[in-house]
């Protein structure tokens, strides 16, 4: 018996990385899973391979978030889990460098792409009295210096609209949480580096020395969060954001700090004055 039997779940970016992980996942465990993303050809296949449904879906647009919902309405009769994970890294640089269309553009896939799946899957969801809500945030919408300006303060927008939206439903049986990734090795790390062998293990070294954890995030870290989340396991958790990050968020890993405390030493007592 699956953690997600007889549940439906949309899940936006799931044509790759973190949002393929987790269809695969949820499909394992029993739930039927529309596939929601622009990159059409990979979603199509990932659809044919694990048995979902691919809708192409471009978040920043509500009818293609409202279609996708629809959809999976159409398809199984219902709605379980909305899960609003497309995301890239968008516009960086220096403040006075970051041109307004590219903040425009960021902001809108990073954060209105959520608050369309919160809108359209809330009324689905408060029919039903019951359902969840999750979007990925990052840690960088925990804490400044962990990822470019625009990226993280979407983020930290994510993160507190799954607070107030959490207040509203949760009087409809309805959660709503976040997931906030640490260093996760998925194709948005990878992208625009050289796509060899060499390349992704200095990258997965890398990641693995910043988190106290010491080990690269993998995709299947965020999907098995997104699948407590989405079960009835999480029935009294909402408004959360789950850092799921290796410890990153608490602080420097200790090897950091303190690298020359390996070995207790006992105290010397201090000599008199």
């Amino acid at each position: 018996m699956g953690r997600l039997d007889g549940k439906v779940a949309v899940i936006t970016g799931a044509a790759s990385g973190i949002g393929e992980a987790t269809a695969r996942l949820f499909v394992d465990e029993g739930a039927r899973v529309v596939i929601a993303d622009i990159q059409d050809e990979r979603g199509e296949a990932l659809a044919r391979e694990i048995g979902g449904v691919y809708q192409h879906t471009n978040v920043t647009a509500e009818e293609d978030v409202r279609g996708a919902i629809g959809r999976a309405v159409r398809e199984y009769g219902r709605l379980d889990c909305m899960y609003n994970n497309a995301g890239f890294i968008g516009t960086y640089g220096p403040i006075e460098d970051i041109p307004a269309d590219e903040y425009d553009l960021t902001m809108s896939v990073l954060l209105r792409g959520p608050f369309f799946g919160m809108k359209h899957a809330a009324p689905v969801m408060k029919a039903q009295g019951s359902g969840s809500i999750i979007s990925t945030a990052s840690m960088a919408g925990l804490r400044p210096g962990d990822g470019p300006h625009v990226y993280a303060t979407a983020k930290a927008a994510v993160i507190h609209l799954t607070k107030c939206v959490a207040l509203e439903l949760a009087e409809e049986k309805v959660r709503v949480n976040a997931i906030c990734p640490g260093g996760i090795l998925t194709p948005l790390v990878l992208a625009g580096v050289p796509n060899t062998p060499q390349v992704e293990a200095l990258i997965r070294e890398g990641l693995a020395d910043t988190q106290p954890i010491q080990r690269a995030g993998e995709p299947e870290d965020i999907a098995h969060a997104a699948l407590f989340l989405a079960s009835d396991e999480s029935t009294f958790v909402t408004g959360h954001a789950l850092a799921v990050d290796g410890g990153g968020s608490v602080g420097m890993p200790w090897r950091k700090q303190f690298p020359n405390f390996r070995v207790h030493e006992p105290l010397k007592r201090p000599s008199g004055r």
